[in-house]
């Protein structure tokens, strides 16, 4: 059994019990069991092929399992499959965008295509929302990849869905993009939207989620908040030690200057360097 900290007491809007999958001989999945509280943010954690995506395909309906039951918003994963689908949105590990349209040209679509009023009105919200105005008329083939994956969850979000299921968003993602995505992760929580999503980042669930789970084994291992978890280590001893920046530190530390002085920032940096070395 994993260890559960603290559950919800609330009627969670995701519900995992003795979830069961495998592929041929390999069992993927060996009795997964978690709640996800309505409005919150839960990570699921765990390397690679741990099954967190097979997880989330499952609860999506694009996948059945082999056991065991899953619920979303009330609906049976298995068998009311079309109001889970009502209910969800889906945000893969690539970003899902048309490159040859704008960014507004992509949200319009999905608009239109779910049969939305007021598609461009949804669309410049969404831009706004999500920090893209500016580039609302390029090309999304010129876009970064933070903003293609800011666009991609805007575009999940069109039709107000009540889950949204985000399967590694910061996957591939430079320093600064991930934590472009991150602000708009916690941006949907902010609005009342549930969302899960998996990772094999430490620091993304650290910094995101309300809940973590840690999946390994084909189970769930341990469930709780970040303090809860913290917890089930012996107390921390204090040291005083000398703290040497990390890599993290300085890339931040230079582009926050040049963003702000422009390029003789960098190149001040530089100077200095050479006439230590004289």
């Amino acid at each position: 059994m994993p260890t559960a900290i603290g559950q919800p007491q609330q009627a969670p809007v995701i519900r995992v019990q003795g979830l069961r999958k495998s592929y041929k001989d390999l069992e993927v999945l060996r009795g997964v069991d978690f709640d996800v509280a309505r409005g919150s943010i839960f990570a699921l954690l765990g390397s690679n092929g741990a099954g967190k995506t097979t997880v989330v395909k499952i609860l999506s309906t694009l996948l059945k399992a082999d056991a065991g039951t899953a619920s979303v918003n009330g609906f049976d994963v298995a068998t009311q499959p079309a109001d889970v689908r009502e209910s969800i949105s889906l945000t893969g590990q690539f970003a899902a965008v048309d490159e040859i349209l704008s960014g507004r040209e992509n949200l319009v679509l999905v608009a239109r295509l779910r049969h939305l009023k007021a598609p461009a009105a949804i669309a410049d919200e969404l831009l706004d929302k999500f920090s893209l105005t500016e580039a609302a008329a390029r090309k999304v083939s010129t876009y970064s990849g933070g903003m293609r994956r800011r666009l991609d969850i805007a575009m999940s979000l069109i039709g107000n869905p009540q889950v949204i299921f985000l399967d590694e968003p910061t996957n591939g993602l430079d320093p600064q993009a991930r934590i472009d995505v991150w602000q708009a992760v916690k941006e949907l929580a902010r609005h009342g939207t549930t969302v899960l999503l998996t990772t094999q980042y430490l620091d993304e669930a650290e910094q995101l989620a309300d809940r973590i789970a840690i999946l390994h084994g084909g189970r769930i291992i341990v469930n709780g908040t970040l303090a809860e978890l913290k917890q089930l280590l012996p107390p921390a001893r204090i040291e005083y030690v000398e703290k040497q920046p990390t890599l993290e530190d300085v890339f931040f530390a230079i582009v926050g200057a040049e963003d702000k002085a422009g390029a003789p920032a960098v190149a001040a940096a530089s100077t200095g360097t050479s006439e230590g070395r004289r």
